[in-house]
């Protein structure tokens, strides 16, 4: 951690921001398409609807509108940045990263800007990036973005993943402080798991759109990523907690990655958390992926629920398998 003196260096959240598409799609919507109910999805998900990208939207459009939004509540320029680190599993080119594409729109041109692809923690990874770099005191205002334009690469015939994902993103601009902020940040990851949650193709691998369950979709054993997923957040849990050498009692907010209800609930039954102290909106916007734990943080810091001084952890969970949380005074 660096120092000014003989004062410690904290990176605190500065702004949030997050945007959603106009287009949503509910489960009765869904029903029309697939062989699945509005009851189904929501007694297994909790989602009741979710957005999709309009046609030409990118997840670069998503991301500048939460990033705008983010600067705009944090008082600060796009000239001002030093550092932009963008989550997401769905560029929207192979190269140049979609963070320099925002970059440009921002008018940050010249800071250092990349993508970080960890699936649904894509966000937690960035934020934990970002922390690491002003700490280090290597910037001093960095904007961290989760976006994702999923509905691009769903099957609509495969029920098991059609109904759980949507399109948004999220943004938190972190900025050096004296005062309090992230206290620590937790990133593992599993490849072992892949075979569990992945998408099929890839430049390297091919584009084998013309063999059997190649296209580009999302291929997901559900009951397996439930049970492992269940486990491993329990785990982190713990081990966050640890490593900041604070209690269950001493988390005022749980925010957690938005994928199923079920699984955040088990979360929140670890923690001893009533789910009155858990931010909840996978019902409104289904699974978005990496921007789904900046979309709620928003919600929950503009609905007024998030206070400065109380402590928040975030946790997410996705394919890889990657699993990453952050604990922090707000």
């Amino acid at each position: 951690m660096a120092r000014r003196g003989t004062v410690l260096i904290h990176s605190r959240i500065a702004g949030t921001g997050s945007y959603l598409p106009q287009k949503i799609v509910t489960n009765a919507d869904l029903e029309a398409l697939v062989d699945t109910s509005d009851e189904w999805i929501a007694s297994r998900t909790g989602i009741r609807e979710r957005r999709m990208a309009a046609e030409g939207e990118t997840t670069g459009d998503l991301a500048f509108h939460a990033a705008t939004r983010a600067l705009e509540a944090a008082g600060v320029k796009g000239s001002e940045l030093d550092l932009i680190v963008l989550g997401t599993t769905t560029p929207d080119l192979i190269f140049p990263a979609t963070a320099c594409l925002l970059q440009h729109r921002l008018g940050a041109n010249g800071c250092a800007a990349f993508d970080v692809n960890a699936a649904c923690s894509g966000f937690m990874y960035a934020l934990a990036v970002a922390d690491q770099f002003i700490r280090s005191g290597s910037a001093r205002k960095a904007l961290v973005v989760g976006a994702e334009t999923l509905t691009r690469m769903l099957d609509y015939g495969d029920r098991s993943t059609c109904v759980l994902f949507g399109d948004g993103a999220g943004a938190v601009v972190l900025e050096a402080s004296d005062g309090p902020g992230i206290i620590t940040t937790r990133l593992h990851a599993d490849g072992g798991y892949k075979h569990l949650l992945y998408n099929p193709v890839g430049v390297s691998a091919g584009f084998r759109l013309d063999e059997p369950n190649a296209g580009v979709r999302v291929m997901m054993t559900g009951n397996e990523v439930f049970k492992v997923a269940v486990k491993t957040l329990d785990r982190m849990v713990g081990e966050t907690l640890e490593a900041a050498g604070m209690h269950e009692a001493d988390v005022d907010w749980l925010i957690p990655h938005q994928a199923n209800l079920r699984i955040i609930e088990a979360t929140a039954r670890r923690l001893k958390l009533p789910m009155e102290r858990v931010i909840v909106t996978v019902d409104r916007h289904g699974n978005t992926s990496s921007g789904s734990v900046p979309l709620a943080l928003d919600e929950a810091v503009r609905s007024g629920k998030v206070q400065r001084g109380q402590t928040l952890l975030l946790e997410a969970f996705g394919g890889g398998f990657t699993w990453a949380s952050a604990l922090l005074k707000y």
